[in-house]
C-alpha cells in the first residue's frame, strides 16, 4: 500500500469521524451511551463506504510447493510380446503408479509410444513400429521447462527414426531405462537386410544383395535359400565363425514374367534357435515389359537439366536422355514425351515435326526463350511480350482435375526466374500452380496443362525449378515429395488415355510392417473435385475369399482409406461411388513381415548409454525396489517451494459490504426502537 493511499485512509478516518460527531454531538450532555453507540455505528458506516471509493490494494503473498515431475514412457510395441515381457511390465507399471512414496514426491505422468507418443497408461503391446527417439523428441517440447525425470521403460529394439542413443542432446533430463530383457547371449541366425529394386523388366536379371548375420560365438553352417512359390530359384551354403560373424550375398535372378513376383529368402534355422522369425523374409518385385523414354531437348545448360533428369529417373520405368534442337530430329520416335527446355528459333523444325506427329510435349519458358518465336510456332497459346522478368513462387490450384496433386508446400519453395508477362491460352486450359508475388496471387498460371485434338502438353513458365528440389530435401530429408510430383506430370503426359471421373492410386504390393494406404479422387460431370460423394471399397482376400468394405474418407483433395489391419495376403479390391455407380477394381499384396519380431535380446549397450550420458541409470526390470529408492533419495529431485504475490483490491472483500450494512442495520433498529424515528 503507497503512503499516499494510507493518507487518503487517514483523511476519510476523519472525516467520517466529523460526519458522525456533527449529527450525535451536539453538547456534553447529549453524550449518552446510546448516542455513543449510534456515533460509533455512524462513523463505521461511513468511514466503510469511504474506504470503498478509495478502494486501497493489499498485497497478499501465497506459498505453493511444487513437485518434480516423473515421467513413466513405456514401449507399447509389438516386440515387447514377442519377447514374452508383457505381463512383467504391467506389473512393473502397476506398482510404480501406486507407490505412495513416489507418489508424494512427484507429480507422476504416463505416456506410451511405438511409432508416436501417447498420453496413456493402456497397454495392448500392438504397436508394429518402435521410434524411441520420437518420443524423447516429443517429451522434449513437453517438460522444456521443468525437471522431468523419466523412466524408460523398454526392450531398445527400435525399428524406425534417428538413432534414440543421442536423445540426451536434445532432451535434457536424467534418463533411467527400465530394460526388459537380459544379456543372456543365444545364437541365432537371421537375415539383416534385403536390399532389391521395386521394379524390374522383362527378360532382364535384376541384382539382390542381403546381408545374413549370426549371432553367437561358435562356428555354424547354414543353407541360403531363395524360393518363387514351391520353386527354389537360388541356393547357397553359408559359413559363418566368431571372427566372420557377418555375409554380403550379391546374385541375380531372372525376370521371366510380368506382374508381381513374391519371392521369400531364407536362413536355415539351427536346431538351437530361439528365434527363427528372423531367418525368413519375403521381397517382390513388379516385373513390367515397357519403359517410358523421356527426350530432353535444350540448346543451353542449367542445373534445371540434371534435376529433372534426376527426379524422372527415380521412377525405374523411366529414362531420360538429353539432346539438342538438331540431334532429336531423327529419334523423335524412340521417345513417349519431348521436354522442351526454353525453346528458341532453333526449334522450329522440332515443333513442326512434333505438331504433325500430334506428340504430346512438356515446355518449359524462361527468360532465355524466345517468346516471340514462340507465338508465331504454337496455336494453343501466346504470350504478352514485355521481356521485363520477376521472381514468382507457387502456390497450389486445389481445383485441378486431370490428375491428383499433392499440395508439397509448394508456397514455402523459392521463387522461379520467370517473364513478366501474360498468357493467353487458345484452347481450355488448366492451371497446376499459380504465380504468386509478395504471397499475393497474381492471377497467372506457372504450371499448366492443355489437352487438344488427342494431345497432352504442359507448361512451365519459369526457371530454376532445380531449387525447388533441394528446398524439398531440405524440409523432408528427402527427394520424394518432389520427385513424386514430377513423376506424376510425366506420367500423364506420357499417356493419352482419356479423364476417368474416378482415379484410383495404389501400389502393387506393400511391406507388412508399413501402411497401406489407398487414395482416391472423383469428379462431378464438369471434371471438378467432388467432396460430396460416398465412396467404399471393397477388399477381398484371393486365398480366403473373405471380403470387407470400408469407407473412403475425406482428406484435403482427395479420399483415403487405410488398410494396414489386413493380414498379409493378395486381394482384389473395388472402390466405387455410391450415388453415381461409378467402379474401378484392382489387386495389390500385403507382404508377410513383422518388424517387431526381428530381435532376440534387449539391447542393453545401447540403453546404458544413453542413461549414462543423460546422468541416469540404467536397470533391469528386477531391481524395481533399487531404482524406487535411489529415487527417493536422490537430492536432485527436490520439490520447490514457490510464493506468488497477489495484489488484492478492497472491493473484492466482501466481508466490508457485511459491515456496512449491519452497521446500518443496528442503528436503524436502535433508533426505531428507542423512538427516535
Amino acid at each position: 500500500m503507497s503512503s499516499e493511499t494510507l493518507v487518503y485512509i487517514i483523511i476519510s478516518g476523519i472525516a467520517a469521524l466529523f460526519i458522525a460527531g456533527f449529527q450525535y454531538y451536539k453538547n456534553k450532555k447529549s453524550m449518552s451511551k446510546l448516542n455513543m453507540l449510534f456515533l460509533f455505528l455512524r462513523f463505521t458506516t461511513v468511514f466503510s463506504v469511504l474506504l470503498l471509493l478509495i478502494n486501497p490494494k493489499f498485497e497478499q503473498v501465497v506459498l505453493t510447493v511444487e513437485k518434480p515431475n516423473l515421467v513413466l514412457a513405456v514401449d507399447n510395441s509389438a516386440s515387447v510380446s514377442y519377447l514374452k515381457h508383457d505381463e512383467e511390465t504391467v506389473v512393473l507399471l502397476n506398482q510404480l503408479t501406486s507407490n505412495k512414496q513416489l507418489q508424494d514426491k512427484f507429480d507422476l505422468s504416463v505416456y506410451t509410444f511405438g511409432n508416436h507418443l501417447n498420453p496413456s497408461d493402456s497397454l495392448s503391446f500392438s504397436e508394429q513400429e518402435t521410434n524411441i527417439n520420437q518420443a524423447f523428441s516429443q517429451l522434449s517440447q513437453i517438460y522444456k521447462q521443468s525437471v522431468a525425470p523419466t523412466l524408460l521403460i523398454t526392450d531398445g529394439n527400435q525399428t524406425y527414426g534417428n538413432n534414440y542413443e543421442f536423445a540426451y542432446n536434445d532432451y535434457k533430463q536424467p534418463i533411467y531405462p527400465i530394460i526388459l530383457g537380459d544379456t543372456v547371449t543365444y545364437t541365432d541366425l537371421k537375415i539383416q537386410q534385403l536390399n532389391v529394386n521395386k521394379y524390374a523388366y522383362l527378360k532382364n536379371k535384376f541384382p539382390i544383395e542381403t546381408i545374413v548375420v549370426c549371432n553367437g560365438n561358435g562356428s555354424v553352417k547354414s543353407q541360403f535359400t531363395v524360393t518363387l512359390g514351391n520353386t527354389v530359384v537360388y541356393s547357397e551354403t553359408v559359413n559363418f565363425s566368431k571372427e566372420k560373424n557377418s555375409k554380403i550375398i550379391n546374385f541375380t535372378l531372372p525376370a521371366n514374367q510380368v506382374g508381381v513376383q513374391i519371392y521369400k529368402a531364407t536362413l536355415t534355422p539351427l536346431d538351437s534357435e530361439k528365434n527363427i522369425i528372423n531367418n525368413s523374409k519375403n521381397f517382390a518385385v513388379e516385373v513390367i515389359d515397357q519403359k517410358t523414354k523421356v527426350a530432353i531437348v535444350s540448346d543451353i545448360m542449367h542445373p534445371d537439366l540434371g534435376a529433372l533428369k534426376k527426379s524422372i529417373e527415380s521412377n525405374e520405368q523411366r529414362s531420360v536422355s538429353f539432346f539438342n534442337s538438331k540431334s532429336i530430329l531423327n529419334q523423335m520416335n524412340d521417345f513417349q514425351l519431348i521436354i522442351l527446355y526454353q525453346p528458341n528459333n532453333k526449334f522450329k523444325e522440332l515443333i513442326q515435326k512434333l505438331d504433325d506427329d500430334n506428340k504430346n510435349r512438356f515446355v518449359i519458358v524462361g527468360p532465355k526463350t524466345d517468346v516471340e518465336f514462340l507465338n508465331n510456332n504454337t496455336k494453343i497459346y501466346e504470350f504478352e511480350v514485355t521481356y521485363n522478368t520477376e521472381n514468382y513462387q507457387a502456390a497450389l490450384d486445389k481445383n485441378y482435375t486431370p490428375f491428383l496433386v499433392n499440395d508439397i508446400d509448394f508456397k514455402s519453395f523459392p521463387p522461379l526466374y520467370s517473364y513478366y508477362s501474360s498468357l493467353i491460352p487458345l484452347v481450355p486450359f488448366e492451371t497446376i500452380l499459380s504465380k504468386t508475388l509478395n504471397g499475393i496471387e497474381v492471377g497467372e498460371p506457372l504450371l499448366g496443362t492443355f489437352e487438344t485434338q488427342g494431345r497432352r502438353e504442359a507448361l512451365l513458365l519459369g526457371e530454376n525449378i532445380w531449387q525447388w528440389r533441394a528446398q524439398s530435401y531440405i524440409e523432408s530429408k528427402s527427394f520424394n515429395e518432389f520427385d513424386n510430383f514430377i513423376n506424376k506430370l510425366i506420367q500423364y503426359l506420357a499417356s493419352n488415355k482419356l479423364k476417368s471421373r474416378l482415379n484410383i492410386e495404389h501400389q502393387s504390393f506393400y511391406n507388412g510392417s508399413g501402411n497401406v494406404v489407398i487414395t482416391a479422387e472423383y469428379f462431378d460431370k464438369n471434371y471438378i473435385f467432388d467432396e460430396r460423394q460416398s465412396l467404399n471399397i471393397t477388399v477381398t482376400d484371393k486365398v480366403s475369399n473373405v471380403s470387407k468394405t470400408f469407407p473412403l474418407i475425406l482428406k484435403n483433395s482427395n479420399y483415403e482409406v487405410d488398410l494396414s489391419s489386413l493380414p498379409p495376403s493378395e486381394y482384389n479390391f473395388t472402390v466405387k461411388a455410391e450415388e453415381s455407380n461409378i467402379s474401378k477394381s484392382g489387386t495389390f499384396t500385403i507382404l508377410e513381415y513383422n518388424v517387431e519380431q526381428q530381435f532376440l535380446n534387449a539391447d542393453v549397450t545401447k540403453l546404458e548409454h544413453l542413461a549414462t550420458k543423460s546422468s541416469g541409470k540404467a536397470y533391469f526390470i528386477n531391481d524395481t525396489n533399487t531404482l524406487i529408492n535411489d529415487l527417493l533419495n536422490d537430492n536432485r529431485f527436490t520439490a520447490i517451494q514457490k510464493s506468488h504475490k497477489n495484489s488484492l483490491p478492497l472491493i473484492d472483500w466482501k466481508y466490508l459490504l457485511i459491515i456496512i450494512a449491519l452497521s446500518l442495520s443496528a442503528e436503524w433498529f436502535l433508533r426505531k426502537y428507542n423512538g427516535l424515528i
